[in-house]
C-alpha cells in the first residue's frame, strides 16, 4: 500500500482542506490496487475518487466516459488544475488522435477518456497495451447492467477488459444502482475480491414534492415554482422535443428567460444554451433526459419534472442534480395520467420480451412512488437496497405537506404552518450544516460581478464558466472576499495552478469592485414569442421557414399559431393546410366534433398531419365561440317596444 499524504495532494490540486464521507477510503482502495465498486448519489464527489489517485499513481487512468461533452469538460477541468489529462474521441481529427495515442505511450497523462464504443475496438486494446495504465475507472457503470434504466450495449463490450488487462485494476462508479444492478456491474466487469462503497440514498437537503394535475394547470403550476425560485438556477425536464419548444415559448411569454437543450438541436446552440445557463446569464433550462449528465452545477436550487420518468432510478438521477452543494433544494414533480398510458404505450413496443419485463417492472416501481402514501425519501432508500430505521422524513409532501406555492386544489395537504421538525434521519453523505443563514451573508452585487468576471474569463479562454470557477467557491469569495493570495488559499475549489493562473486577476477585479466596478446591467430578450411568430407570420413567411428562423420544431410553431388562430389574434391562411385537405379535415369535425384531436386522427387519411388538424381545428373553435359571444350578446339586450 502506498503511503502518501492525500490531504495534501487534494489541497495542491483541488484546493479543498478535508475530503467528504468514503471520498479517502475509496482512494486508497484504489491505490492498493483492489478492484473497486462505488454507488455514491450525483454531487458526492466520484469523480475525485479516481482522479486523485491517478495523480499520485504517476501512471494513467483510463476512464470510460459515456459522453463526448464530458469528456472534453472534465479534461479541460483538469487542465485548469495542472493535471496533465487529455480525450479521444470522434470529435478530434485524426492526427490529433495520432499525437495522444503517442503521448499515452509515453505516459504524459495522468487521466485518459475513451468512450465504451473506442474501447470496444481491437485496434484501441492493442495500442493500450503500451499504455503504462495505473487502472479502468467505469463511470456511469449502471450502463452495462440490462437490469440498468440506461442500459448501453457498447457498454456490454467492457466485460473483456479484464481478460485483456488481467492485473489492471477496475473501478466501477454510478450514482444509481438498485442492489440487482450492482451485481450485475460486479458479474459482467468479473471484478474480484472487490471493495464495495455504497453511500447511503438518503439526501435530507432534497424536498421531494408530487403533485398529479391536469394539463390545463401544469402551466401555471410551474410558473408558480419558478417565480418562488426567482433568484436561483432550476433544471425543467420535459418528456418531448415538442414539449421543451412549447414550454420555453410559453415561459418567455411569461417574462421568465429560459433556455432549450435536446437531441435534435445543432451541437453548436446546445453547448451555448448550456454555457448561458451554467454562467447564470439565464436561470432556467428545459431539457430532455439528453440534458444532465456530467453537469457540474452545485448551486440548482430546483429540478422540475413535468411528466413521469420511465423508472424510479432515472427520477433520482434527474432530482439529484439539485443541491448538490449540500443546501436545501426542491425536487417537484407534476404528472398527469396520460403520462401512464403515453410510458404503458412505448413498453408495448419492446420486442424483447426479457426487456418489456424489466420496462414493466420500471413502470411499476415509479407509478408506485408517484401515487404512494408513504414517505418519499424512504420509498427510494428502499428502492436502492437501503434499509432506513425511521418511517417519515421532514422533506416531502407526505410528510410535511406541500408548500404554499403549489398552491393545491382541494385533497391535497397545505401546510399552513412549519412542520414540526422530526429527528433528521442518518445521512453518510449529507452536510448536518443546511446554511440558509449563509446565503444572506453574499453580497449580491459583488455575485453579479464575479459571475460577468467569470463569463469573460471563460470565454476568452474557451472553457465552461464552472472550469474557471465552481458555484460553491464563488459564493465563498463573495462572503469572504480575499485580499491576498495566501488569503485566496482559504477559498475551496483554488489549488496551487488555480491561484497562480487567475490569483493576481481575480485580486484585481475585486479592487475595482471595492472603487465602484460593477456588472453591466443586462438586457433580457423583449421580443415573445407569440409577438415573434406574428412578425414573422406578415412578414410572409412559410411555416417551415418560421419554425427554422426560430430554431424550434415545426408543431411547436404550429401550436403558437393554432393558439392564436384561436384566440382571434392571427387570421387563419388558406395556404397553410390544402383545400381538399381542410375539406376533409372539416367533415371529420362535424362528425366527432372539436375537442379530441387523437379522435380525428384516426378517422382522416394516414398523409393528413396533426398539424394540418390543428391548424383547422383552431379555425372551427374561434369560428364556434365567436357565434357563440355573438348570440349571448344578442340575448342580453333588453326588449323594446
Amino acid at each position: 500500500m502506498i503511503e502518501l499524504d492525500l490531504v495534501a495532494a487534494l489541497k495542491k490540486y483541488w484546493g479543498y482542506d478535508e475530503f467528504r464521507p468514503l471520498q479517502e477510503r475509496i482512494i486508497r482502495s484504489l491505490l492498493g490496487g483492489h478492484d473497486t465498486c462505488v454507488v455514491m448519489p450525483t454531487g458526492g464527489g466520484k469523480s475525485l475518487c479516481y482522479q486523485l489517485p491517478a495523480v499520485v499513481l504517476g501512471e494513467t487512468a483510463v476512464v470510460v466516459s459515456p459522453l463526448i461533452a464530458l469528456m472534453q469538460d472534465q479534461s479541460a477541468q483538469l487542465a485548469q488544475m495542472g493535471i496533465p489529462a487529455a480525450f479521444i474521441n470522434s470529435s478530434l481529427d485524426t492526427a490529433e488522435q495520432t499525437r495522444i495515442m503517442a503521448g499515452a505511450r509515453c505516459g504524459e497523462y495522468r487521466l485518459l477518456y475513451l468512450s465504451p464504443e473506442r474501447l470496444a475496438r481491437e485496434d484501441t486494446l492493442s495500442w493500450l497495451r503500451g499504455v503504462p495504465i495505473s487502472f479502468f475507472a467505469i463511470d456511469e457503470a449502471h450502463c452495462i447492467s440490462e437490469w440498468g434504466h440506461e442500459f448501453r450495449p457498447e457498454y456490454r463490450q467492457l466485460s473483456r477488459l479484464r481478460a485483456h488487462f488481467p492485473q489492471t485494476p477496475i473501478a466501477a462508479f454510478t450514482a444509481s444502482a438498485t442492489r440487482r444492478v450492482r451485481h450485475d456491474i460486479l458479474e459482467q466487469l468479473q471484478l474480484s475480491n472487490t471493495h464495495k462503497y455504497i453511500a447511503s440514498f438518503h439526501r435530507r437537503n432534497l424536498h421531494y414534492w408530487v403533485r398529479q394535475c391536469a394539463a390545463s394547470e401544469q402551466n401555471h403550476l410551474l410558473v408558480q415554482a419558478l417565480r418562488s425560485h426567482s433568484q436561483s438556477s432550476v433544471i425543467v425536464y420535459s418528456p418531448t422535443i415538442q414539449r421543451v419548444d412549447q414550454v420555453v415559448d410559453f415561459l418567455l411569454d411569461e417574462n421568465i428567460p429560459a433556455v432549450a437543450y435536446h437531441g435534435r438541436m445543432d451541437a453548436a446552440t446546445r453547448r451555448q444554451n448550456q454555457e448561458r445557463w451554467m454562467g447564470d446569464e439565464v436561470r432556467v433550462l428545459v431539457g430532455t433526459i439528453a440534458f444532465g449528465l456530467g453537469i457540474n452545477k452545485a448551486t440548482v436550487r430546483a429540478v422540475i419534472h413535468l411528466a413521469l420518468p420511465k423508472s424510479l432510478e432515472q427520477f433520482y438521477q434527474e432530482a439529484g442534480r439539485a443541491g448538490r452543494d449540500g443546501e436545501a433544494a426542491d425536487c417537484l414533480l407534476l404528472w398527469q395520467k396520460k403520462d401512464t398510458a403515453l410510458l404503458a404505450y412505448f413498453i408495448n413496443q419492446i420486442t424483447d420480451q426479457a426487456e418489456k419485463r424489466r420496462a414493466w417492472q420500471r413502470y411499476h416501481d415509479i407509478c408506485d412512488f408517484a401515487q404512494s402514501s408513504g414517505c418519499r425519501h424512504r420509498r427510494i432508500c428502499v428502492h436502492f437496497g437501503e434499509t432506513p430505521h425511521w418511517s417519515s422524513c421532514e422533506s416531502c409532501d407526505v410528510c410535511s405537506g406541500l408548500p404554499g406555492w403549489l398552491s393545491p386544489s382541494t385533497g391535497h395537504r397545505r401546510r399552513s404552518s412549519p412542520a414540526p421538525r422530526l429527528p433528521a434521519p442518518p445521512s453518510s453523505l449529507a452536510r448536518p450544516d443546511l446554511r440558509p443563514e449563509l446565503r444572506s451573508q453574499v453580497d449580491s452585487d459583488l455575485q453579479d460581478y464575479l459571475r460577468e468576471w467569470r463569463r469573460n474569463t471563460a470565454r476568452q479562454q474557451g472553457v465552461p464558466a464552472f472550469v474557471v470557477m465552481h458555484d460553491t467557491s464563488l459564493e465563498e469569495l463573495c462572503r469572504r472576499p480575499p485580499g491576498s493570495l495566501r488569503e485566496l488559499m482559504n477559498v475551496p475549489g483554488f489549488g496551487s495552478r488555480k491561484r497562480e493562473v487567475y490569483g493576481a486577476k481575480l485580486l484585481e477585479a475585486l479592487a475595482k469592485f471595492r472603487r465602484g466596478a460593477r456588472a453591466p446591467v443586462r438586457q433580457e430578450r423583449t421580443s415573445r414569442p407569440a409577438e415573434e411568430t406574428l412578425r414573422l407570420v406578415a412578414e410572409g413567411h412559410s411555416l417551415e421557414q418560421i419554425a427554422k428562423l426560430r430554431g424550434r420544431q415545426l408543431a411547436s410553431i404550429v401550436s403558437i399559431i393554432a393558439g392564436l388562430v384561436e384566440d382571434g389574434k392571427l387570421e387563419f391562411r388558406p395556404e397553410w393546410v390544402e383545400e381538399h385537405r381542410r375539406a376533409r379535415i372539416e367533415e371529420a369535425c362535424r362528425q366527432l366534433g372539436l375537442e379530441r384531436l387523437s379522435w380525428l386522427k384516426n378517422a382522416l387519411p394516414e398523409n393528413i398531419t396533426f398539424n394540418e388538424i390543428r391548424l383547422v381545428v383552431a379555425q372551427l373553435r374561434h369560428a364556434r365561440d365567436h357565434k357563440a359571444a355573438a348570440v349571448g350578446k344578442a340575448e342580453e339586450q333588453p326588449l323594446t317596444r
